[in-house]
Formats: structure tokens, C-alpha cells, sequence
């Protein structure tokens, strides 16, 4: 008897121990049996599909299914019962559930069957997979982002293995070297190299792995490509190192500098025949301030002698060529100075500095003063930009422009001058590179004005519309075109006759480094 107390003891403590474990096991317990009567519900399960256990326990476990199972459960119990073929029992499978509010969620059910004495049971494990799921599907939106944006990249991506075989080609790259994606997998990626790097590509990627010096990984750098058609070109080649699970794969990112590099030529000649053609101008400029001037200086001084030593014994037709002798060399040497003034623009420039352009015009209004009150010139002023520039050239810039406003006035009509500006961007959103953003200065006046058919002539040196009805040489906003080129803008003009001109003068507000 006392053997017998001691079993029952024992076979009470395997079942306390065993419902304890199923209580508080992580994944869902159901029994159902042979009709499909839920009998026993672990906390877990019954959280899972959020319904109290006496809300589940002696109810069909269809109730936890969405349609078609639903209707077809009772089908499949009945089939197992005549055939005993089953279709998850002792197999499991990924199956949906439906939860008390009516949800629909996936999980991975295993159902084992038991057959105890006088009946047949089966116990179902419930492990929820919602979030294994949601994991899933984020992994394979990632996975189409990256091959959406691979796919659709303007640039070139190649991706080769270890021995350089080219295992990913995106359609830029193939377009790139004149390839289907097809003729590139499975080759190896010295076949897009012209000579000497296609026969020496293996050996660079051998050196790379035995010894970690990298020449291209994680640098990047200008090379050479040869496409379908065996012409080569010019791209920039970046090389990234992924380690995957099991292996390494090397992906490059391909972007073709062709026109940047034809550009960069271009560049570079017309800069050498900038070079050429300062270096004759600043040559002109010693010629014209020693070579002419001397004989120049010879002709004035001979004639200024004449003037006072002989002036008083030459005839009246004597003394009138002699004046005009001396002012035809007075002219002469202004040209000579003016010439001298527009080859020091670039030659005898100074570095850029921030300039206040408000402070440039009080100057310069200041310098202009006698002018302004003689004429009656009135001036109205709208705040200007801080820009970088060299002051002395802004200073000769708005003399100019302000001299011709005032010099070209009409008859009978009190010059009136307005200066204002504004500041815009060259592309739009384009503000990171010196140059981008820009000023536009207007110059207005209520002057003569000119026929724009003439606008190409004002601004070339030694040109004169009005011919020798107004003093100057001409010269005056031939430079000012090469002050506003020099600040990384230029000077046009709108003009009527007899209503007046607006100057537009474009000014960069800031410059790249020397």
C-alpha cells in the first residue's frame, strides 16, 4: 500500500511538473480532440490569440481560423480519420491564425497526435512568426530599395569576387562599356581593361590579398576603360570591400569623366593662350610706356619749346600748327595712358578681399562731387552687397559708369542717376561652388542713350559712338567689362535714344582660392 502512495505521489508530481512547464512555455499549447474540441490552452496560446482560456476551452478550434480554413476544418479532420493521411500532423507548417478582434496572423503550427487508452488527442504548438514576418518583409523591401537604386543608378556598378570575376553588372555599367549585362557575368573584370592594366589586374589583386596594400580599395582614383567596341575612355573608379557570411566580394563604382576630361583640356589651352596673349598685352604695355612715349615726349617737348621761344615770330598759320601739334600729342599721351590702365587691370591685379560696395560708391560719389554740382546730378542709392573683389578696380568700375552717366546727359535735362541691386543664384539650389550666387548691380540714367545695335561696340576698346562731340578715348567701359570678368560676372546695357541706358554690371560674390 505504502508502494502504492509513493507512485501516486510521484505520478502527481510529473503532472504538477509537466503542467508547470506548459504554463509557462514561451510558445502556444493547444489540445483539441478527435472532434476538434479545444480541451487544454496554455496561457501562452490563449495570450497569443488574445482571448481568455475559458473562452477557448470546449469550443471547435476552427474559432482561431480565418475562411477557408475555417469552413474546412471539420473536412480535414474527418479525412484523417478515414485515410490517415494528414496534412500537418506530424509534419508542420507556416498556417494563419485569426485573433479575438478579428486580426489575421501568421505563425508555424506542429501538431502531434496521441492516442491514450480510451481516446485519441492532439496537441498543437502555436509559435507566433508576426514579427519574424514583418522582418522578412522589411528585409526584402531593403533588398528592393538597394536593387531599385543599384538598378537605376546613373553611375556604373560592378561587383567581382575574389578572383575578379564579375558576379553583379547594373545597366549604366553595361550601357557604359557597350555590354548586355549577360556578355559581363561569369568573365572576369580585366576584359574592360585596355593594356598594360589587363594583364596586370591579377597581379594586383593577388598583391592586394597578400600583403592588405590597397592602391584603389577605399581610395579611388582616375583610370582607364575599354569598351565592347575597343575604345577607351576616362572614369573615376571607387572599389568598396564587403565581407560577407562566408566570403569577400569587391564592388566598384564607375563614373565616366569623359566630358569632364575634354573640358579640362579645353580649359587648359584657352588658359595657355590666356597666358600667351597677357604676356603680349603686358609687352604692349612696356612698349607703349617706354618704346612710343619716348619719341612721344620728344614731340611735346620740341613743340613746347616752340611755344615759348619761337611762338611769338611764326605766322598765324605757324602758331595754329603748333597748337594743334601739342594737342594732338596731349591726346596722344591720354591714349597711351588709358591703354596702359586697361592692360594693368589683369596684369598689375591684387589679390580679392571683402569689399563693402555701399563704401566703393561714397567714395567714388565723393571723388565725383565738382562733377555732381556742376551738372545738378541727382543720385538715388539702394543698399549694395558685400562682395569679394579688389576695391581699387570696384572703385574704377563705378567711376566709369557714373563719369558716362553723367557726361552723356541731355541738353537740356538734369542728369538723374539710380544705382540699386540684387542678388540671385546662376542654377537654381546651386549655392556650395565661388561663383554660384551673384550680384547684379544696375546703373540707370535718364541720358541720351544709344541704339542697341551698337551695344557689341561700347564695350570694345577705343570705340566711340558719338564720335568728338564728347571727351575721352573710348576706353572707359572696355574696362570695366574686364573688371567685371576678372570678378567672375560681365556688363551689359539696355538703351533707348533720347530716354536713357541701364547698365547691368554681374558680379560674382564670391571667388575660388588662388
Amino acid at each position: 500500500m505504502e508502494e502504492s502512495l509513493d507512485k501516486n505521489d510521484q505520478s502527481f508530481e510529473n503532472s504538477t511538473r509537466l503542467k508547470a512547464i506548459i504554463d509557462t512555455a514561451i510558445d502556444g499549447i493547444i489540445t483539441i480532440d478527435s472532434k476538434g474540441i479545444i480541451e487544454t490552452v496554455n496561457p501562452a496560446a490563449a495570450s497569443i490569440f488574445g482571448y481568455a482560456p475559458e473562452e477557448i476551452i470546449g469550443r471547435n478550434v476552427k474559432m482561431l481560423m480565418p475562411e477557408p480554413d475555417r469552413s474546412q476544418h471539420d473536412q480535414y479532420i474527418e479525412n484523417y480519420h478515414r485515410t490517415g493521411v494528414g496534412q500537418i500532423i506530424g509534419k508542420g507548417r507556416e498556417v494563419l491564425g485569426k485573433k479575438k478582434d478579428g486580426t489575421v496572423f501568421p505563425f508555424l503550427l506542429s501538431i502531434s497526435e496521441v492516442k491514450l487508452k480510451d481516446k485519441q488527442i492532439f496537441t498543437g504548438i502555436v509559435h507566433d512568426i508576426t514579427e519574424l514576418k514583418k522582418a522578412e518583409a522589411a528585409l526584402r523591401e531593403s533588398e528592393n530599395k538597394i536593387n531599385s537604386i543599384i538598378q537605376g543608378a546613373v553611375d556604373g556598378i560592378i561587383t567581382i569576387n575574389t578572383r575578379g570575376i564579375i558576379e553583379m553588372v547594373n545597366p549604366a555599367a553595361a550601357k557604359l562599356f557597350g555590354y548586355d549585362e549577360e556578355e559581363l557575368i561569369g568573365h572576369s573584370i580585366n576584359m574592360l581593361m585596355p593594356e598594360p592594366d589587363r594583364s596586370l589586374h591579377d597581379s594586383y589583386m593577388h598583391h592586394y590579398q597578400e600583403t592588405g596594400e590597397k592602391r584603389i580599395i577605399g581610395i579611388g582614383r582616375e583610370v582607364t576603360g575599354m569598351r565592347k567596341d575597343g575604345t577607351i575612355f576616362p572614369f573615376y573608379l571607387s572599389i568598396s570591400e564587403v565581407n560577407l557570411i562566408d566570403r569577400k566580394v569587391y564592388t566598384g563604382f564607375v563614373h565616366d569623366i569623359t566630358k569632364q576630361k575634354l573640358t579640362e583640356e579645353r580649359l587648359r589651352r584657352h588658359t595657355a593662350e590666356l597666358e600667351r596673349s597677357n604676356r603680349e598685352l603686358q609687352d604692349f604695355a612696356y612698349v607703349s610706356s617706354h618704346d612710343l612715349q619716348e619719341p612721344l615726349r620728344k614731340i611735346q617737348a620740341f613743340g613746347d619749346r616752340l611755344k615759348t621761344k619761337e611762338y611769338e615770330v611764326l605766322s598765324e598759320q605757324g602758331k595754329d600748327y603748333v597748337d594743334r601739334m601739342l594737342n594732338a600729342a596731349s591726346r596722344m599721351q591720354n591714349l597711351i595712358n588709358d591703354l596702359l590702365g586697361f592692360s594693368r587691370v589683369t596684369a598689375k591685379s591684387k589679390p580679392f578681399v571683402r569689399v563693402n560696395l555701399d563704401e566703393i560708391l561714397d567714395e567714388v560719389i565723393s571723388d565725383l562731387e565738382v562733377a555732381i554740382e556742376q551738372t545738378n546730378t541727382k543720385i538715388i542709392r539702394s543698399p549694395l552687397p558685400v562682395i569679394e573683389a579688389e576695391p581699387t578696380q570696384m572703385r574704377q568700375l563705378f567711376q566709369n559708369l557714373l563719369s558716362n552717366a553723367i557726361k552723356f546727359r541731355k541738353e537740356n535735362e538734369s542728369p538723374i542717376i539710380n544705382i540699386y541691386a540684387k542678388s540671385l543664384q546662376r542654377t537654381a539650389h546651386l549655392t556650395a561652388t565661388p561663383g554660384d550666387e551673384v550680384a547684379k548691380i544696375y546703373v540707370e540714367d535718364n541720358g541720351i542713350g544709344f541704339d542697341e545695335k551698337y551695344l557689341d561696340r561700347i564695350f570694345n576698346i577705343f570705340q566711340r559712338l558719338e564720335g568728338q562731340k564728347y571727351e575721352g578715348s573710348g576706353i572707359g567701359l572696355a574696362v570695366s567689362r574686364k573688371i567685371a570678368i576678372r570678378h567672375g560676372g560681365d556688363i551689359t546695357a539696355k538703351s533707348q535714344p533720347g530716354i536713357g541706358t541701364r547698365f547691368i554690371v554681374t558680379l560674382a560674390l564670391k571667388h575660388p582660392e588662388d
